[in-house]
């Protein structure tokens, strides 16, 4: 009798800690009873982004005389065979440990936290000043030469990342990265942000549609974001119904044979 009752209570114990739910790995579920189709407004966060070290630029000048602002643009015939991610650093401009990028001819410009309207609007007054005049039709666009992120822990495929958009969801992040695994923690994914003081962790739960009104849905450049694993990955106690299954025969198993081994 006291063996029956050890047995049920490690199948239970075992069952509990055992088996990923559905639940841990639906990404954007709606509360029970919510009405869908509801409008979940676009949150366009990095029109405020302020640059930060490590950003990457790009800068295209344009005049009526093109040949006088072809010094300040990519050469067209840059690296052969480069990757998109290879044209984006060979031709644009990184901002420095200093807070500057540099530039032909107007040497060092200040760019930290600044918006990148921002510097469209220096960098045009510093050609108007030092290099060009104002009939010259003066053309500056400036963006943020692709959204670099690192993602790290229970993905597909881990490292460093550039995507080529001004504007990234942390949902487009997994997915280019091969998705999170079936031992990835969904309801708590890590996001450490860059501040210009410092870094903070911040926290986000994909399993909830809650989660596209976090300021932390979107990517911003230089977060590191990390899947840790759910428990049962170091528990080894199965992710699914049959691993489970199978780890519970092994375990009352292994109990039985002791029991009996220790009372004969």
């Amino acid at each position: 009798m006291r063996f029956r009752f050890l047995v049920i209570v490690l199948v239970l114990v075992v069952s509990a800690t055992s088996c990923i739910s559905t639940k841990q790995l639906t990404y954007l579920q709606e509360l029970e009873g919510a009405s869908s189709g509801n409008l979940i407004p676009i949150r366009k966060v990095n029109e405020q982004y302020r640059l930060q070290t490590h950003d990457l630029l790009s800068i295209r000048i344009k005049a009526t005389d093109q040949g006088k602002v072809g010094i300040f643009n990519p050469v067209s015939d840059g690296v052969l065979n480069a990757t998109g991610e290879e044209k984006l650093y060979n031709d644009g401009f990184v901002v420095d440990i200093h807070g500057n990028i540099r530039i032909p001819t107007l040497g060092n410009l200040k760019v930290i936290g600044l918006t990148v309207e921002e510097v469209r609007i220096k960098l045009e007054e510093a050609l108007l000043r030092e290099y060009l005049n104002e009939t010259s039709g003066l053309f500056v666009t400036v963006k943020l030469a692709g959204i670099r992120y690192t993602i790290n822990g229970e993905i597909g495929s881990p490292g460093s990342k550039i995507i080529p958009r001004n504007q990234l969801t942390i949902m487009e992040a997994i997915a280019n990265s091969g998705d999170i695994s079936i031992t990835g923690d969904r309801r708590d994914v890590v996001i450490i942000r860059q501040y210009p003081l410092g870094q903070k962790v911040h926290h986000i739960d994909l399993t909830t549609i809650e989660a596209m009104n976090s300021p932390y849905y979107y990517v911003q450049p230089n977060d590191l974001i990390l899947i840790n694993p759910l428990p049962q990955k170091s528990l080894g106690s199965g992710t699914t119904g049959l691993q489970s299954l199978t780890t519970i025969i092994s375990v009352a198993t292994a109990l039985v044979t002791t029991i009996l081994l220790l009372t004969r």
